[in-house]
C-alpha cells in the first residue's frame, strides 16, 4: 500500500509540473524495471500491471501513427458530425486579433514573473509635450455647459483648434502629416479631454479609433493612403464610419445594405466596373459633418462580372460624402450629449471598385478588417473615457465630501459616505491599471481582440458604479444642471458608452467568453481548424497532437485545482521580484486562473456548440476571465509604480474585489451547471473549505476613502490626467480651490469649533463676526482669521447650484 501510495503520488507530481511525453514514458518504464528487477516483495501481478501501464504509455505517448488510427480517428469523424459548420464570418471574428497575456491567463499556469518584467509603458518626450501643451490648451477652451446647452456643438473656433493641431489624425504616422501617437498617447489624450467635455473627447477619439484611417494604414492600397491620410491628418477630410444598420443593430454580420457590381459611366467613361450602393445606417458619429464616409455593406455580383460567385460578403468602402444619391446632415440628439451623430443613407450610389479599402482586392474582407481593426480601437478609445469619468469623479467627489459639512463634521469622515467614496477611488484605480497595461499591448503590436471586449465592458460598467456612487454624495449639488455642474454629463455619458461599439450585454454574454474560449484555449481552436480541413488526412494528423495535447493539459489542470484548492495555493512559487503586499495575491490568482481553466475545459467538453445559446453560462465565464485579467493588470500597476506603501489601499481593496468577483463567477457557473451533481462536484473539487475570499472590509474601505479627502502624492498617482485647476470661476476649479483652502484652514477651523464648544464664541454668528471674535479673544491669529474667513467663502460658493429666470428653458 505505501509502494502504491508512493507510485500514485510520484505521477500526481509529475502531472502538476507537466512533464512532456518522452519523460513519461522513461518514467512509466523505469518504474516496471525497478519493481520487476529489485524490489523484494515484487508480485507477478504487480509487475504485470506496471508494465502494461508503460506499453499502454508507449502506444499512447510513442507511436503516434497507430494512435491516430485506433483512437483519434474515430473521436475525428466523430467530432466532425456534432460541431456546427462554422460561417466564413463567425471564423474570421473568431481568427481576428492576436492572443498574448490573455492566453496565459486561460492556461491555468500564467507565468507572472515575464509579466512583471514586461517594461513599465511611458510616454515619449515629445507626447507628453503635447498633453501638457495643445491638449491642456483644448481643455481650457472647453465650456461644457456652453456646448451643451447654448451651442448644442463644439463652437467654431475648438472645432478649428482640433483640426489645426492634428487631434484627429493622431494615429496617423508622421510621414502623412499625422502625429504618429502611441496607444498609450492616443489613450490619456482622450481620457484627458472627457474629464472637460464628452463632446469634445467622443469628437476627438472617433477618428483615431473607429474611423477609416486605421483600415487605410493597414488594408488600403498607396494611392488610397497617399490621397486620405495626409487629408484627414490636418482635418481637411473630416471622417465617420457606417457600419450599424437599422434591422441589425449589434448583429453586424446581419447587415442588408448591399453593393451590386455593375459597370456605369464614371467622370467621362463608359463601362467604368464599380458598385451601386444603397445603404441606411444609423448612429453614426460625425455623420452630420463627415466629408468621406466608411461603409461596410454586402457585396453582391448577380452577373458574374468578377467570377462565379454571386455572393461576395461583406466589403468596406471609402465615400465622398458629396457624390449623388449620399444623405447626411440630419443629427440623433443622444442623451443631450451634442456630439456629431445621426443616420446616412444612399440610394443607387455608383463607386468605382478603386474606391473598396485595398482596391478590387479587398472585396469581401470587410469583415476581417473590421474584427481586427475595432479590436485596437475598442482598447482605446471607451475605456479611457471611462476612466476619465472616474478620474474626474476621484477628484471632485473626494474634496466635495471634505469640504461639505453636516452635523459639524465633513461628510467624507460619515461611515456611509465613505462606503460610497471607497469604491470610486480603488476602481478607478482598477480601471486607470487596466487601460494603461492594454495600450501597452496595443503599443507592442498586438490587436487583443478579446481584451479589448473585457476593457469595453467592465470599464463601461465600473465607470457606471463610480459615477452613481459620485452623484449619490452630491447629492442635489449633483442632480441640478448648469454651469457649476461637473457631473451631470459624465452622468447622462454613461449609458451612451455603455451602448456603442456593442451592446453590453452582448459584449458580456457572448463575445468575452464565447470568443475568449476559443481564442485563448491552448488548443481548442486548432482542433476545430483541423476537423474542418479539407484534406481529411493533414486535418487528422493536427488533430492528433491537438487532441493529446488537449487532454494532458486537461488533466494537469485538474490536479493542480484540487491540489491548490487542497493547500489554499500556500506553496505556489511568486515572482521574485514581488513583495510582501502582492505575494499573497500571486498565489490565489494562479489557483483562481486553474480553477478558471479546468471548469471551462470541463464546460466547453460538456456543452460543445450549444454554449452559443447558454448565455448566462458564457457570461459568468467571461467575467472569470475578466477578472483575472483585471487583477493582473491592479498587480502590474502597483509594481511599475515602485510598490508605494501610500497606494497599498487602493491596491488592496481592488484586488480584493476582483478575487471576490472572480469566485462569484465560478460558484455562479457551477450552482447552474448543465449536469447539477456535476456542478457540486466540481465546487467541492476546486473549493473543499467553501468560499473563502470576501469583499473588503470596512476598515479597508475608511483607508481607501481617506485618499480622497486630503492632498497627497497618492492622490495626485490616481487622478493623474484628469484636466485639474484652482480658478475660483471654473466648475471643477470651484471646488478645488475651495479643497484647498479647507485644508489650509483646518487647524483654525478647529480652534474656532472647540471655543464655540467651550462658550467663547457663540455658532449663530456669522463668519466675519466669528473671526474678528476669535482674532479678539486671540484664538486665532490675524493670518489664521483671513485664511478662514476665505475658506469659509469658498466653500458657500462650491456647493451653490445654479437657478434660471423661471422663462429661460422657454425662450427662444
Amino acid at each position: 500500500m505505501l509502494l502504491l501510495l508512493l507510485f500514485l503520488g510520484l505521477i500526481l507530481t509529475l502531472i502538476y509540473w507537466g512533464i512532456n511525453r518522452y519523460l513519461w514514458i522513461g518514467f512509466f518504464v523505469a518504474c516496471a524495471l525497478a519493481y520487476s528487477l529489485w524490489w523484494p516483495q515484487a508480485s507477478w501481478l504487480g509487475a504485470a500491471m506496471l508494465w502494461l501501464i508503460a506499453a499502454a504509455a508507449v502506444f499512447i505517448l510513442g507511436l503516434p501513427q497507430l494512435r491516430r488510427q485506433f483512437i483519434s480517428r474515430p473521436v475525428f469523424l466523430w467530432a466532425g458530425k456534432i460541431l456546427p459548420e462554422l460561417s466564413s464570418t463567425e471564423r474570421e471574428a473568431l481568427e481576428a486579433g492576436t492572443v498574448g497575456w490573455d492566453g496565459e491567463l486561460f492556461s491555468g499556469d500564467p507565468d507572472w514573473q515575464s509579466f512583471l518584467d514586461t517594461p513599465k509603458p511611458s510616454l515619449s518626450s515629445e507626447e507628453q509635450a503635447f498633453i501638457d501643451g495643445p491638449t491642456e490648451q483644448l481643455c481650457q477652451m472647453l465650456d461644457d455647459w456652453r456646448i451643451t446647452h447654448e451651442h448644442k456643438d463644439l463652437p467654431a473656433e475648438v472645432w478649428t483648434f482640433i483640426k489645426e493641431q492634428g487631434f484627429l489624425g493622431m494615429i496617423i504616422p508622421k510621414s502623412y502629416g499625422g502625429l504618429g501617437m502611441s496607444a498609450l498617447a492616443h489613450s490619456t489624450v482622450v481620457m484627458k479631454i472627457s474629464t472637460r467635455s464628452i463632446t469634445a473627447a467622443v469628437t476627438v477619439m472617433v477618428p483615431n479609433s473607429l474611423g477609416p484611417a486605421e483600415l487605410l494604414m493597414v488594408y488600403g492600397t498607396d494611392e488610397q493612403r497617399q490621397h486620405y491620410l495626409p487629408r484627414l491628418a490636418c482635418g481637411d477630410d473630416i471622417p465617420c464610419f457606417g457600419l450599424t444598420s437599422t434591422q441589425a443593430g449589434s448583429d453586424a454580420g446581419a447587415i442588408i445594405d448591399q453593393g451590386i457590381v455593375c459597370k456605369r459611366s464614371w467622370q467621362g467613361q463608359d463601362d467604368v466596373l464599380g458598385l451601386s450602393l444603397t445603404w441606411s445606417k444609423r448612429y453614426i458619429t460625425l455623420a452630420p459633418v463627415a466629408t468621406v464616409l466608411g461603409l461596410a455593406f454586402k457585396a453582391y455580383d448577380p452577373d458574374n462580372l468578377l467570377g462565379d460567385e454571386p455572393e461576395l460578403g461583406v466589403t468596406c468602402a471609402l465615400i465622398p460624402t458629396d457624390l449623388p444619391g449620399v444623405n447626411t446632415g440630419n443629427r440623433h440628439w443622444p442623451l443631450e450629449t451634442p456630439f456629431m451623430n445621426g443616420p446616412t443613407s444612399g440610394e443607387d450610389v455608383f463607386i468605382p471598385l478603386d474606391y473598396i479599402i485595398g482596391g478590387s482586392s479587398g472585396i469581401g474582407r470587410g469583415w476581417s478588417m473590421l474584427m481586427n481593426c475595432l479590436s485596437v480601437g475598442r482598447s482605446v478609445s471607451l475605456p479611457a473615457l471611462s476612466t476619465g469619468a472616474g478620474k474626474l469623479a476621484c477628484l471632485t467627489t473626494g474634496a466635495y465630501s471634505r469640504i461639505r459639512e453636516q452635523f459639524n463634521s465633513p461628510i467624507g469622515y460619515f461611515e456611509g459616505v465613505e462606503e460610497a467614496l471607497a469604491p470610486i477611488a480603488a476602481l478607478t484605480y482598477l480601471m486607470d491599471s487596466a487601460r494603461v497595461l492594454t495600450v501597452s499591448f496595443v503599443d507592442n503590436k498586438e490587436k487583443p481582440s478579446v481584451l479589448s471586449a473585457v476593457l469595453k465592458y467592465h470599464n463601461t460598467e465600473t465607470m457606471r458604479r463610480v459615477v452613481d456612487h459620485a452623484m449619490d454624495i452630491h447629492g442635489g449639488r449633483g442632480i441640478i444642471c448648469g454651469p457649476r455642474n461637473y457631473l451631470a454629463n459624465a452622468y447622462k455619458s454613461v449609458p451612451i458608452s455603455i451602448t456603442v461599439e456593442g451592446a453590453n450585454i452582448l459584449t458580456r454574454n457572448l463575445m468575452i467568453f464565447g470568443q475568449g474560449s476559443i481564442r485563448c484555449h491552448p488548443y481548442l481552436l486548432q482542433e476545430m481548424q483541423a476537423i474542418q480541413n479539407d484534406n481529411p488526412e493533414l486535418g487528422l494528423m493536427d488533430f492528433d497532437q491537438a487532441l493529446f495535447a488537449h487532454l494532458g493539459h486537461a488533466l494537469r489542470l485538474k490536479v493542480r485545482s484540487v491540489w491548490l484548492g487542497l493547500s489554499c495555493a500556500r506553496f505556489v512559487f511568486t515572482p521574485k521580484n514581488s513583495v510582501a503586499a502582492t505575494k499573497p495575491y500571486f498565489k490565489q490568482l494562479t489557483r483562481l486562473s486553474a480553477d478558471f481553466a479546468f471548469v471551462s475545459d470541463v464546460t466547453l467538453a460538456l456543452l460543445g456548440g450549444e454554449l452559443k445559446f447558454k448565455e448566462r453560462t458564457s457570461a459568468r465565464l467571461g467575467d472569470g476571465l475578466s477578472y483575472l485579467y483585471l487583477a493582473s493588470a491592479i498587480l502590474k500597476r502597483y509594481h511599475d509604480d515602485g510598490c508605494p506603501a501610500e497606494d497599498e489601499p487602493l491596491m488592496h481593496w481592488s484586488m480584493q474585489y476582483c478575487i471576490y468577483q472572480l469566485q462569484q463567477a465560478l460558484f455562479a457557473t457551477l450552482a447552474n451547471y448543465p449536469v447539477k451533481y456535476l456542478g457540486g462536484m466540481l465546487r467541492f473539487a476546486l473549493f473543499p473549505y467553501g468560499r473563502c475570499y470576501s469583499l473588503p472590509s470596512d476598515s479597508l474601505d475608511k483607508q481607501a476613502a481617506a485618499i480622497l479627502l486630503s492632498q497627497s502624492v497618492s492622490r495626485d498617482r490616481l487622478v493623474a490626467g484628469v484636466y485639474r485647476n484652482e480658478d475660483p470661476n471654473d466648475p471643477v476649479g470651484r471646488v478645488e480651490n475651495a479643497f484647498a483652502l479647507t485644508l489650509a484652514a483646518a487647524a483654525a477651523s478647529k480652534k474656532i469649533k472647540a471655543a464655540i464648544k467651550q462658550g467663547k464664541l457663540h455658532p449663530l454668528n456669522d463668519t466675519a463676526t466669528l473671526a474678528q471674535q476669535a482674532v479678539a479673544g486671540e484664538i486665532l491669529s490675524t493670518e489664521e482669521a483671513e485664511l478662514y474667513t476665505q475658506a469659509l467663502a469658498a466653500v458657500d460658493d462650491a456647493i451653490q447650484v445654479d437657478d434660471f429666470e423661471k422663462d429661460f428653458f422657454t425662450k427662444g
